[in-house]
């Protein structure tokens, strides 16, 4: 049986954990790790990659960086998440803001500590990635576009920092990045649909409060048509392996997204259509395993 003492730090653990959203960082771990053994630096030995003391500072130092950035967000949004995410709200409150500012501190610390392990370049780097999140944070996110934006460029930036470590330019990267930006840009509008009560009542000027439901479904409707671009070429231009059934299951899922778009009306219709677009990124990870299923015998040394 635990103590009183030791179910107290448990329960202060699992706060901070839901706080700096523990799994999406394990998930991001894994898949720079994956889109460097698969995309960037699929020329080099597997066991180059994973033992790489450089990759696993940036990786780490991404983990810090983005864990920190869910507290700010959090601290920002704490009003709003009380609206949006009451259940949600409660568990990341019993760590009190004083405490979560500390630890956001020493976490951006660290991150730049640890950049300072490969060079004064990813110190530069890390710092400017520190205070994009904290000016989104802050700012940026309340407003229409530009906030969109910048949350799905701060999104896909750990993976520039390895992109940049590796100095890997094949245009099938950047394919890959086109098609990832673009799913993540349609996750956030679809955020701010589920999530517009709590932006209407702290004036956020979000896209659907500013241009409506209707606009935000058909920019929605828009950037799912534009996924059919790097998908073709992806399917069609360049060699992805077994990858490739992903991008069809990708393709059925945002038709059934779409379907449900137009009949979505409550925030829980919206919940369902933000699943969906998670659903895609998160298995989309685990399917870059896909493009080679032999790498661990062919690139072993």
């Amino acid at each position: 049986m635990l103590t009183r003492k030791q179910k107290h730090i448990l329960i202060k653990f699992f706060s901070m954990f839901s706080v700096v959203r523990g799994y999406n960082i394990l998930i991001i771990v894994v898949a720079q790790y994956l889109a460097s053994i698969y995309i960037l630096a699929h020329d080099k030995p597997l066991r180059q990659v994973l033992f790489d003391p450089n990759l696993f500072v940036i990786v780490l130092a991404s983990a810090v960086t983005i864990a920190a950035g869910y507290i700010v967000n959090n601290f920002y949004d704490s009003e709003k998440d009380l609206i949006n995410k009451p259940i949600k709200s409660k568990l990341d409150r019993l760590v009190n803001q004083h405490t979560k500012l500390s630890f956001y501190f020493v976490l951006n610390f660290i991150a730049v500590v640890l950049a300072s392990y490969v060079s004064f370049k990813a110190v530069l780097f890390f710092s400017v990635y520190i205070f994009g999140i904290w000016f989104y944070s802050h700012k940026l996110k309340k407003l229409p576009f530009i906030g969109n934006l910048t949350s799905a460029i701060l999104t896909i930036t750990p993976f520039f920092a390895v992109f940049i470590y590796y100095k890997n330019f094949e245009h099938v990267i950047f394919v890959h990045a086109t098609f990832l930006f673009l799913i993540l840009s349609m996750r956030e509008l679809t955020k701010d649909l589920e999530n517009i009560k709590g932006d209407l009542a702290l004036n956020y000027q979000t896209i659907p409060i500013v241009y409506g439901e209707n606009v935000s479904k058909i920019m929605l409707t828009v950037l799912s048509v534009l996924t059919l671009i790097p998908t073709f070429l992806l399917l069609y231009k360049f060699k992805v392996g077994y990858m490739y059934i992903y991008f069809y299951i990708s393709i059925v899922l945002l038709v059934i997204f779409l379907v449900l778009l137009w009949k979505s009306k409550t925030k829980i219709h919206y919940l369902i259509l933000h699943n969906i677009l998670k659903f895609i990124i998160v298995f989309g990870v685990f399917c870059i395993l896909l493009i080679d299923v032999d790498v661990v015998l062919n690139r072993l040394f």
